[in-house]
């Protein structure tokens, strides 16, 4: 697969939508992370000030701009005026758990092209804990199991370049933009409105006969006050009709991008394959445990007649 050419996409392109994640769109409406993560920052950044010789407290940086999390680099750039190319697009579950008196962490599944069958989980189990199959009427499940479902994240990831204009760093300096310029990243979006909305530029690719890359999307982002005075922020995407041509590069990195959903894959398979070991042996010394305290109430029977 990883040596089709891209470019002869109009013989191939049933197999190239597939590995490019359009396959849910045209049916259903390690740790290894060197890639740079995007994402939207929905709160500002403080800064200091000093304002007729008194330090003041003031906004650097807007909330509602995206943020880029350069690994690599240990940078982060904040814009709201993003580029987005996206190569592929992959879905999985994420829960996010916090046992008492530990670090919180999340617990993720592998990546697929669709979330229409059960997926492998870090904790060695499947989806994070949501229930298999389709549920046909929620509010008719017990209490426990929909806040289990709550809980969890549907989250579809693109992987493809981010290209920033008029970057500046967390404190407000403003960056070249060469720093941000067709940089490969990955945007894990989870909240239910976003997700819904970042559909709509796959779904006109499939319809074009057109894979990902061959488009770009302007991102910028919505306001959305909250009861309490704050806000937080949705995707807003305007999908650019006008294609992008493929080059060696760009073919290169697409199975950069694969091999890095591989990767992931791997590590969330060996963490599930360690954890399900672990319960499976927990499981086991429980039914010993068992086993031997009827052998001694047994035994406790027989003496007690004696």
């Amino acid at each position: 697969m990883n040596n089709i050419a891209l470019r002869d996409n109009k013989t191939n392109f049933e197999s190239l939508a597939k590995a490019s994640g359009l396959n849910m769109e045209s049916n259903n409406k390690n740790n290894n992370s060197m890639l740079a993560r995007l994402k939207i920052s929905h709160t500002p950044i403080m800064g200091q000030t000093e304002i007729k010789g008194k330090i003041t407290k003031v906004e650097v940086v807007s909330g509602g701009m995206y943020k880029l999390e350069d690994v690599e680099n240990s940078k982060t750039y904040y814009s709201s005026n993003v580029s987005v190319r996206p190569f592929l697009q992959r879905f999985m579950y994420k829960k996010w758990v916090k046992p008492e008196g530990e670090h919180g962490h999340y617990i993720k599944t592998v990546m697929s092209d669709n979330l229409n069958n059960d997926l492998k989980d870090s904790s060695g189990g499947f989806n994070c804990g949501k229930p298999a199959g389709y549920i046909k009427d929620y509010n008719a499940l017990p209490e426990t199991t929909k806040n289990i479902i709550k809980g969890i994240k549907r989250v579809r990831a693109i992987l493809g370049t981010a290209t920033f204009k008029d970057i500046v760093d967390d404190q407000g300096n403003s960056v070249e933009d060469s720093a941000v310029n067709n940089k490969p990243m990955i945007w894990e979006i989870d909240n239910r409105d976003a997700f819904k909305t970042l559909s709509e530029p796959f779904s006109k690719c499939s319809n074009l006969k057109h894979l990902p890359l061959q488009h770009t999307i302007d991102v910028t982002t919505d306001e959305m006050p909250l009861p309490n005075g704050n806000s937080f922020y949705l995707p807003k995407v305007k999908f650019n009709v006008k294609e992008v041509p493929i080059t060696d590069k760009d073919e290169s990195l697409w199975v950069d991008l694969l091999a890095w959903v591989d990767n992931y894959n791997t590590y969330i398979f060996d963490q599930w394959t360690k954890n399900a070991d672990n319960s499976q042996q927990d499981k086991l010394s429980k039914e010993n445990e068992d086993l031997v305290d009827s052998f001694v109430d047994v035994e406790m029977q027989e003496d007690a007649k004696k």
